[in-house]
């Protein structure tokens, strides 16, 4: 029998107890949100304040950046208090609030993915169109639909979530509130709950690859047919720090998501929380600015005072 717990609270417990251990997390967790704040910061301010900046595939990746600092917002600083405090708990509307920040921006960066595919694909596949099909009203018009497709999903899971009878305790074996953890702690039938949960996420990665798939079918038609080697690099140069973002955000969620349980422990679904809510915030501004000579160059006007 499940013994009846507090809806006050739920008890993160990812972390050992041993108090080195903890202090260790905290660095390492300090490290990582410092790294993610430094580069979306940077990359926000220097879109913000570079004119030559403010088309649209750089409006796109200020949302990127709007959307990963958010997203790692939302956890790392509640897990840093608790292990450098020797805490372990966090609110119910707390962690309510955990789970639909993290689905929402989680969902809307996917979607913004989608559309920055699509804006690859006009770029070079319709280049005499591309001020028509990207003109100003119509890149703010994908950015809110990007932002509404994650508020949307962020309400369904939070309220089939949180919908549950919760009496089988308030432990949770993670250092954030997981949505799989919190199901656990329903004594309810979960079968039906979980498919519904996870068909609507599949749903939106699926639909998010398959229209990036098609994009870049298309692009590297288009690119094939250009002529000179050095025109097709150009081209082709322009895709690659989205076409690495995209890599490493659905690898690692597809991992997460589809690993066999039999090799599923604590510890090692530690490591995977880590690699798919920490690694894609700090290193995407990285990936972007290494191969953008126009933004590695309005971050060092930035840095030295002569961005304008």
């Amino acid at each position: 029998m499940c013994n009846s717990s507090s809806n006050n609270e739920f008890l993160l417990l990812a972390f050992t107890d041993t108090r080195e251990l903890q202090l260790l997390h905290f660095g390492l967790f300090l490290g990582i949100y410092l790294a993610a704040l430094l580069g979306n910061g940077l990359i926000l301010t220097a879109v913000a304040c570079d004119h030559r900046l403010h088309t649209p595939m750089y409006f796109f990746l200020l949302n990127l950046a709007l959307l990963d600092l958010g997203f790692i917002s939302t956890t790392l600083p509640k897990a840093m208090a608790n292990a450098l405090w020797n805490m372990k708990t966090i609110s119910y509307a707390g962690c309510a609030a955990q789970v639909f920040l993290l689905i929402l921006f989680f969902s809307a960066e996917f979607s913004l993915l989608t559309v920055m595919a699509y804006d690859r694909y006009v770029a070079i596949c319709k280049p005499l169109h591309y001020g028509t099909l990207l003109g100003s009203r119509a890149c703010a018009t994908m950015a809110a639909a990007a932002w509404g497709s994650g508020f949307l999903h962020a309400v369904l899971h939070t309220a089939n979530t949180f919908s549950l009878p919760l009496s089988c305790g308030n432990a949770l074996d993670q250092f954030f509130c997981q949505i799989p953890q919190i199901l656990k702690l329903s004594c309810s039938d979960l079968y039906l709950r979980e498919v519904r949960i996870t068909m609507a996420s599949a749903f939106l990665l699926c639909g998010c690859f398959v229209l990036i798939v098609l994009s870049y079918v298309q692009i590297f038609r288009a690119v094939l047919r250009i002529p000179s080697q050095q025109g097709r690099h150009k081209a082709f140069s322009t895709c690659i720090p989205h076409l690495t973002v995209v890599s490493l955000n659905f690898s690692t969620v597809m991992f997460a998501h589809l690993k066999p349980p039999s090799i599923s422990s604590p510890s090692l679904n530690l490591v995977v929380a880590v690699l798919y809510l920490l690694v894609p915030p700090a290193v995407n501004p990285l990936i972007y600015s290494m191969r953008n000579q126009h933004l590695k160059d309005a971050v060092q006007k930035l840095m030295t005072g002569n961005i304008s």
